[in-house]
């Protein structure tokens, strides 16, 4: 499958920087809140983004919109997420809207993930796979990895029916690839039947190397 690159803008990157600002400031306030706050505060906001704006259109016009007013989002994120949210991220959620920052929310939920990726210790590894994996082949692939990386893991899952038969896992800079990219026409018919276990038997292979 091919994709195309997509290369930096001026606004890509000023969403980036201005994520990654408003991440810290997010974090900071609710580690003052307490153990295991920030962990929850970064899952919820996680919920709003990949939940809620992934499958409202019209909730994610109006959180972008300069023709919703402020006092109209702040009514939308009572209505919707009053019940739903710690206090802390629903009053940093209006504190962005304040600012004429809430369509800019995607960008803080993705660095708020990496702030607290790195303040916990966690690995990040991107994973892709020909079908979804089951629960026991995510934890021992979390498992060997750890071992490997000597570290904790966090999985970034993704399929791709391109990669039948095999794996790609990319951690930072490095690449693991148990993919079958050219036996594709005589491992599709057995793609199904003991996937786990076969991809299971290459990655031990390349993360014993």
């Amino acid at each position: 499958m091919t994709q195309s690159v997509k290369h930096d803008t001026v606004l890509d990157t000023g969403a980036e920087q201005l994520g990654k600002t408003y991440a810290r400031a997010l974090i900071g306030a609710a580690k003052n809140q307490g153990d295991g706050v920030a962990d929850t505060i970064v899952n919820q906001l996680a919920m709003v983004v990949d939940d809620y704006l992934a499958q409202s259109p019209q909730l994610r016009a109006a959180f972008q919109s300069p023709q919703v007013s402020q006092a109209e989002k702040i009514r939308v994120l009572d209505r919707v997420f009053g019940d739903e949210l710690h206090p802390t991220l629903l009053k940093f959620l209006k504190v962005m809207v304040s600012r004429d920052r809430l369509g800019y929310v995607h960008a803080v939920r993705t660095a708020a993930d990496n702030i607290f990726d790195d303040m916990m210790g966690r690995v990040v590894a991107s994973v892709r796979t020909a079908v979804p994996l089951d629960d026991a082949t995510r934890g021992q692939i979390v498992d060997r990895l750890g071992s490997v990386m000597n570290a904790q893991i966090k999985l970034n899952e993704s399929v791709d029916p391109e990669l039948i038969g095999g794996m790609v896992i990319r951690i930072g800079d490095k690449v693991f690839d148990s993919s079958v990219q050219n036996r594709l026409s005589k491992l599709a018919v057995k793609a199904r039947h003991g996937f786990s276990s076969k991809l299971l038997d290459r990655f031990s292979q390349f993360t014993s190397e």
